[in-house]
């Protein structure tokens, strides 16, 4: 295996939006509890692991974000300005200047940890697929197969606004369905275990242990669809019952996706084979965005 990566630190995120609870309270448990720390380190690992909890002001409010989304200001436009439009862009340019800076981090690999409401159960979201982060992917779905690995390579790394990317490599475990402001055991449990998993691999690559593996499913995120709306700007319709809760389920010509209310079935128009997730997330309602569509790969 070619390993011209090495991963000597990570840094482990929570509350960069301060209702996704998954990661705000293991976040706290490894700085707490020396028994979950000791059991998220590998026997004899050289790597380096930190951890922090970022919108301390939302999470304290128990909200998304004070004024802005956090997790959408690390474009270096953003992060090179004098002054600052809001709370989260300022707490972004102090994030990016403590643990990055983006353009030349001093952070080799930062998970951040989030939780949506869709039923998107354990997602490994990954922004680069070349060679460690498909080893990566393989790895944790071999491990946990009942993750899901979501790729976001539509637009370079640094192009993303994601705060992971102030890291040198970064990705994203999302967890769901779990509600805003609260703690659901499963979503708990799923999170502990992908990040395990990706501390134990980041090992494992170091060492250049990492087992052959045959390549596992994947979805590649392609676009966003948006709620029929009028003129106002008003909702038409709500998501069909037959989409709701079925996220990466397959989704063809003719099948329902949206219920006006007036009672009728809106039926999907678009590509066949295509794979439905954030379904209904309600973090994206006020922006009209109704789901993601993603295509089935191999990674």
């Amino acid at each position: 295996m070619s390993n011209n990566t090495v991963i000597n630190n990570i840094l482990i995120t929570a509350g960069t939006h301060g209702n996704e609870m998954s990661g705000i309270e293991y976040v706290r448990n490894l700085q707490n509890n020396d028994n979950i720390l000791s059991n998220l380190l590998p026997i004899n690992s050289d790597v380096a692991v930190e951890f922090t909890l970022v919108n301390k002001l939302a999470i304290k409010n128990r909200c998304r974000y004070v004024e802005e989304d956090l997790n959408r200001q690390f474009l270096l436009e953003k992060l090179s300005k004098a002054s600052c439009e809001n709370a989260e862009q300022k707490l972004a340019i102090e994030f990016n200047n403590t643990y990055g800076p983006k353009h030349a981090s001093k952070t080799d690999l930062l998970i951040d940890i989030h939780n949506t409401t869709s039923n998107m159960g354990p997602t490994l979201i990954i922004l680069e697929s070349d060679e460690f982060h498909q080893q990566m992917a393989r790895y944790v779905k071999v491990q946990m197969p009942e993750a899901i690995i979501l790729i976001e390579d539509h637009i370079s790394y640094q192009g993303h606004a994601y705060l992971c990317t102030v890291g040198k490599k970064g990705v994203m475990i999302e967890v769901g369905p779990q509600p805003q402001g609260v703690l659901r055991p499963m979503a708990y449990l799923q999170t502990e275990k992908m990040t395990q998993l990706l501390i134990t691999f980041c090992d494992l690559w170091n060492k250049s242990s990492v087992p052959q593996m045959a390549q596992v499913e994947a979805f590649r995120l392609t676009k966003e669809l948006k709620f029929p709306v009028d003129a106002d700007g008003f909702k038409l319709a709500m998501i069909h019952p037959a989409l709701q809760n079925n996220d990466f389920k397959l989704l063809n010509k003719g099948d329902p996706v949206f219920l006006s209310f007036e009672g009728d079935t809106i039926e999907w128009e678009g590509d066949n084979e295509v794979y439905p997730h954030f379904i209904g997330e309600s973090a994206y309602y006020h922006l009209d965005i109704a789901f993601a569509l993603a295509v089935k790969t191999l990674i």
